[in-house]
């Protein structure tokens, strides 16, 4: 099967399931519980995983899968034996949860480590974010590039916060560097879709430390757009960088390292 056959299926997925939590949403009854004490998950998270998995455990059944909600075992990214599915049923679940619209779906499909396709979608937008590697991306079919913004203090940029609160102070050190040397912070709530947004110029910058399934889609979508990805911090030897979620940075290419260099001092 071609990758361009591998996207079609991932995104008609991603849009069954994005009409799944969007159904959940507006006509039923809003049933939320906690995993770990901290991380918010609703019916839907649940719903919408199952739907994704069985589908692609039917049409590829020796294929593996990294799912946030029924299949988290984070050593699956290091195995390139084979193919690979990172799958978020629902990024941006507090979002979700609170009627806001910045939502998204994302799968991506990775072999030996690499992300192949990526497929970020967006019900409660109705905007589809596509990558295949080496092809572009598009959102809703029609090409996308980044801003070609070139000097922080022009720059938009976003992150996140995890929900434990043990170790913020490197965290807002860093909040503080790039608030001092940018032009503004957006707070969007899925991690997905500030990658997407740093891919279709809407965003300048994205940095945080995040899980395959929230990233894995979109930095293809990004690199794919002309953006450039990569860490402000050592990758481990012999670990896929496209799967390894410890201080990601997505920028516009002129960015990146001195937005780098920014965020490794903050680090320091």
């Amino acid at each position: 099967m071609s990758l361009t056959d591998i996207t079609d299926f991932a995104e008609q997925l991603a849009r069954d399931a994005g009409d799944l939590i969007r159904r959940e949403r507006e006509h039923n009854t809003l049933r939320t519980d906690y995993k770990q004490q901290t991380e918010l998950v609703t019916h839907a998270d649940l719903m919408a995983d199952e739907f994704i998995t069985n589908a692609i455990r039917q049409r590829f059944p020796d294929h593996r899968i990294l799912s946030e909600e029924s299949m988290p075992d984070l050593t699956q990214a290091e195995s390139l034996d084979t193919p690979l599915w990172i799958v978020d049923p629902i990024d941006g679940t507090v979002n979700y949860a609170y009627g806001h619209p910045q939502v998204a779906v994302s799968i991506a499909y990775a072999e030996r480590g690499r992300v192949r396709a990526g497929i970020v979608h967006a019900p409660f937008a109705n905007e589809t974010f596509r990558a295949i590697d080496g092809q572009g991306a598009t959102l809703n079919g029609a090409a996308i590039s980044h801003s070609q913004c070139s000097v922080p203090r022009e720059a938009l940029f976003a992150t996140g916060f995890p929900y434990t609160k043990d170790a913020l102070e490197p965290l807002v050190r860093r909040l503080n560097t790039m608030i001092h040397h940018c032009r503004d912070l957006r707070r969007i709530g899925s991690a997905a879709l500030d990658i997407c947004w740093v891919a279709c110029g809407r965003l300048d910058v994205y940095y945080e430390t995040v899980s395959p399934w929230d990233f894995a889609a979109a930095r293809l979508i990004a690199i794919e757009a002309g953006a450039s990805a990569g860490h402000f911090s050592t990758v481990p030897d012999g670990y896929p960088e496209d799967l390894w979620g410890q201080d990601i940075l997505v920028s516009t290419p002129a960015l990146f390292e001195p937005v780098q260099t920014l965020l490794r001092q903050a680090s320091e």
